[in-house]
């Protein structure tokens, strides 16, 4: 039976912002992202770096933002990695 305008309707109580589970696990990577963009952002020096045989000059903040996404890909990789193995335990 299709709901009228003269039946009341049960509306799900909704759940706070912050209490959701996805906000919450996305939360502490926002904010430490936050805190690691700005202090490689306020770090602008040039810098030599040695890529295993080459010596490279290239300013600090670059070198950062590198070793920040060689981390996010890091860190992506094993969080994958340890989803798949829960899902092949249930099985």
């Amino acid at each position: 039976m299709a709901p009228t305008g003269t039946e009341p309707q049960q509306h799900k109580q909704r759940t706070p912002f912050f209490s959701r589970p996805g906000v919450r696990r996305a939360l502490p990577f926002v904010v430490i992202s936050a805190i690691a963009l700005v202090f490689i952002f306020e770090n602008r020096a040039s810098t030599e770096i040695r890529l295993l045989i080459p010596l490279v000059t290239m300013p600090l903040w670059g070198a950062l933002m590198i070793a920040w996404g060689l981390g996010l890909l890091a860190c992506a990789v094993t969080v994958r990695r340890r989803r798949d193995r829960k899902h092949q335990k249930r099985r």
